[in-house]
């Protein structure tokens, strides 16, 4: 698998088409991969609730465009701001394990790569603000 430009403007046009304005691109191997490895394509507009992974940690770069990057504490107060952008001083993060935090998407044609460990798992109800 290669990370190449043409598989960036293919999921951004997906983006672009979706009502959620973001597209993933699942890169486990198999369904029953023990880790959570995507390609995330975003579009300005797209929203992310404010949520938190209690189970696992969150390791994001940004492969394409720039995003804002938001934390949270637990009363949904807006604790954080930074700025992460494909080749630019932060282009990547590392979330902690229960932390809330969402994401606003600033440029057109954004792609981030975000994994977490174990298998996927629907965020449940308590771990959406």
């Amino acid at each position: 698998m290669l990370f190449s430009s043409t598989l960036f403007d293919e999921l951004t046009a997906q983006a672009k088409a979706s009502p959620r304005l973001r597209m993933n691109f699942d890169l486990r191997n198999t369904p029953d991969d023990p880790s959570q490895r995507m390609l995330n394509a975003l579009e300005p507009g797209t929203v992310m609730p404010i949520h938190r992974h209690r189970n696992t940690s969150e390791t994001v770069v940004v492969l394409r465009g720039k995003v804002k990057w938001l934390y949270y504490n637990d009363k949904g107060e807006l604790t954080d701001t930074i700025l992460v952008e494909a080749g630019g001083d932060i282009c990547g993060l590392s979330v902690p394990k229960g932390q809330w935090h969402s994401l606003e998407c600033l440029e057109t044609g954004s792609v981030i790569l975000d994994c977490k460990d174990g298998a996927w798992e629907a965020l449940k109800e308590e771990d959406i603000l």
